[in-house]
């Protein structure tokens, strides 16, 4: 374990990684393009670096929080040599491919790169229940793991691949985006009809609990190619899809967004597959538009 330790970017969650470490007794030194949001963490104990180079030559380990991995090249514009020898645990956001890519850049200039996908919000960054999956080398994922755990309480390593870390965040990215704004268009149509978000938060927490079950039974029949339609039909989904949009509609909400999904459901059932289950159109979403 290190008792040192940079961090680079102080957005709300790089602001909340500084902030764990201070928690946990680490000397912290920070950078961010906007000097003025070292504020806070200065002023609990937290040392503001002038550049880039002096952040990175401070410690060996680096914690990066930026928008997107070419905010480190931009960052670091100048400063490359002072990478050698640091082990760069790269949290920002982006595609598997730029994670490679990263970790070649990092590895030519003589510093190690681990890949971070963060799996919660700035405000649940120190606790022992959420989780951040890294890959990378092996050898400095175990050595700085209980580092990371000062960030999240678990940690998923994926292997020496940079990008599976990359790959996994995206995977839940593009679970969550979809299923939060399945829950704002719920709220317009309630409050179209005066129902508060409030009053349907209850009922939209069951169904997402709801879904493990589902996820449960159709994962093993998909991984088999099982999409028989013993227990559901597709043509069944576009017709309450078909119900969905109308509603939304008549109440002058914006349909754009469950229109999209009845015209996932109408493409799968004009393939075929209306007498299948729905989940046959995974079949349909492995294959480019």
């Amino acid at each position: 374990m290190s008792q040192s330790v940079t961090v680079i970017g102080l957005g709300p969650m790089g602001q909340a990684m500084a902030a764990a470490y201070l928690d946990h007794g680490y000397e912290v030194t920070v950078w961010n393009r906007t000097p003025s949001r070292a504020d806070a963490l200065v002023a609990r104990g937290a040392t503001l670096a002038a550049t880039p180079e002096e952040a990175l030559r401070t410690n060996k380990l680096v914690i990066l929080s930026l928008i997107d991995y070419e905010s480190m090249y931009t960052a670091f514009e100048g400063a490359e040599q002072a990478v050698a020898g640091r082990v760069l645990v790269n949290l920002s956001s982006d595609v598997p491919q730029k994670a490679r890519a990263a970790a070649r850049w990092v590895a030519e200039l003589g510093g190690t790169h681990l890949t971070g996908g963060v799996l919660s919000p700035p405000p649940g960054i120190g606790s022992p229940d959420v989780s951040t999956f890294y890959s990378g080398p092996r050898e400095a994922y175990d050595k700085h793991r209980a580092d990371l755990e000062v960030l999240t309480g678990r940690t998923d390593y994926r292997g020496e691949d940079p990008g599976l870390a990359a790959l996994m965040y995206q995977l839940n990215m593009v679970i969550f985006w979809p299923a939060m704004l399945a829950y704002w268009q719920a709220v317009a149509l309630a409050g179209a009809h005066g129902i508060t978000a409030s009053q349907i938060a209850p009922y939209a927490a069951d169904n997402y609990a709801g879904m493990r079950q589902f996820i449960d039974f159709y994962a093993p029949r998909i991984d088999a190619g099982n999409h028989t339609g013993d227990v559901d039909r597709l043509s069944m989904g576009v017709a309450s899809m078909e119900h969905v949009v109308h509603t939304n509609a008549d109440a002058g909400v914006n349909i754009a967004f469950p229109q999209a999904v009845l015209d996932t459901f109408r493409r799968g059932a004009e393939a075929g597959h209306g007498a299948d289950s729905f989940s046959s159109l995974v079949e349909l979403l492995r294959k480019p538009a």
